[in-house]
């Protein structure tokens, strides 16, 4: 595929005052990504503010309360596009109480950019968003020392910063990762290069955002389609039509296909695959679309079809690492229901081995599990479930855990 045509999810994160949002205000404005209207309003609110220049970090702080603190609470998603490629970006929130923002937006990103200070080098926070990063699986990492205008350019203090975070990075098997000098404030190696970092000769941060290769992140080989919805549509026009929608998550599928329908193990061939444009004869990840087949088989929402060759795993039990949400710990008494791909069910805790101590990486075993607590688990659901492991397939492999008398989300899982 073509980086012309190509969307590229990254998200920022860091420690508090790293310098996110003014990263993503500079790549926007020097990309000119936004209107003059937008940079008169944060040119207005700079004024107000005493400050002798435009403060582009309001450019993504959009919450009242996080423009009057000076601080990102919510993920602040921004759209832009060069002639090479299409973004989104994720501003994450820096405060450890908000990472579970993080967790949620690292989870669908192609990369992540994490911002260090030059003068406070690698902090707490910095660990545990690269942990994070790794736990969720963003295949490529960008370390955007940040503020080298204030540690005056300095190659060593670059060069100290990078051999700490490498070290940390190389315990989590990080294998992509950039190490960029830039002044997000300055706009050096931002968009432009600027003159005062000559000694470093890699790619600017935008350099990097447009040629980093994506093709091959995803999972061609495993078809899985989760079953969304029963198209019946009960007219004359359609009254036999039988057609189950749904978006591919991995793979592709062609008509004549043999698929299989798990958990039943049941199979069938693709008849056809519509598509409000029509139908195709061949559709890929992440495509929605409507598969008819030959043969009645009895399919309902929260099923999944595969093929034969590439089959996930089919099963009740399975081990799996959280990232706990909710404010309320877990407990293993209380009624949780798993929502994976497209099916949920109930659920329960059959044991909570550890917890990871993200600034050393040290497993503490038989925790308590509270907010922001990364453990590992290992659960039972009342139906079966077709679920691959995490690493091989991020869609089939994610789940979350809602809390069946609130209804609120409570984690976020990777099976392991």
């Amino acid at each position: 595929m073509s980086t012309t045509t190509q969307l590229l999810r990254f998200i920022t994160a860091g420690s508090v005052d790293d310098g996110k949002s003014t990263l993503i205000g500079r790549l926007l404005h020097d990309s000119k990504s936004i209107f003059e209207d937008q940079y008169s309003a944060i040119s207005k609110t700079s004024e107000k503010r005493g400050m002798t220049a435009v403060d582009l970090s309001l450019l993504t702080d959009g919450l009242q309360a996080e423009r009057e603190q000076g601080i990102t609470i919510d993920v602040a998603y921004r759209y832009f596009a060069t002639p090479k490629r299409k973004f989104i970006i994720g501003d994450t929130p820096g405060h450890e109480q908000y990472t579970r923002n993080m967790v949620t937006a690292a989870s669908t990103a192609n990369l992540v950019v994490i911002l260090i200070d030059a003068r406070r080098g690698v902090l707490v926070q910095t660990r545990r968003h690269t942990y994070l990063a790794s736990l969720v699986g963003v295949p490529h990492v960008v370390l955007a020392v940040n503020k080298m205008d204030m540690a005056d350019y300095s190659q060593a203090r670059f060069d100290e910063i990078v051999a700490e975070y490498k070290a940390f990075a190389a315990q989590l098997n990080l294998h992509d990762v950039t190490c960029i000098p830039l002044s997000a404030l300055v706009g050096d190696m931002v968009v432009d290069r600027g003159d005062k970092l000559n000694w470093y000769q890699g790619p600017t941060l935008m350099e990097k955002l447009e040629s980093v290769e994506i093709d091959h992140d995803v999972n061609t080989t495993d078809f899985r389609f989760p079953v969304q919805w029963v198209c019946r549509p009960q007219t004359e026009e359609y009254h036999d039509f039988r057609g189950f929608m749904g978006r591919i998550e991995a793979g592709e599928v062609s008509v004549g296909d043999e698929i299989t329908v798990l958990p039943s193990g049941r199979s069938s061939k693709v008849k056809e695959i519509v598509t409000l444009d029509g139908n195709l004869q061949t559709a890929f990840a992440p495509q929605s679309i409507t598969i008819t087949l030959n043969d009645e088989i009895d399919i309902s929402r929260g099923d999944m079809f595969a093929k034969a060759d590439y089959l996930p795993t089919v099963a009740k039990e399975f081990a799996a690492m959280l990232c706990w949400l909710s404010e309320t710990p877990l407990d293993k008494n209380r009624k949780y229901l798993v929502k994976h791909t497209t099916r949920t069910a109930k659920c329960l805790f059959s044991s909570i081995d550890y917890r990871v101590d993200v600034n050393t990486l040290e497993q503490h075993a038989n925790p308590a599990v509270n907010m922001n607590d990364i453990v590992r688990v290992a659960m039972k659901v009342q139906q079966p479930l077709a679920f691959d492991h995490y690493k091989r397939n991020r869609a089939s492999g994610s789940f979350i855990v809602i809390d069946e008398a609130s209804n609120n989300t409570v984690a976020a899982g990777m099976i392991v």
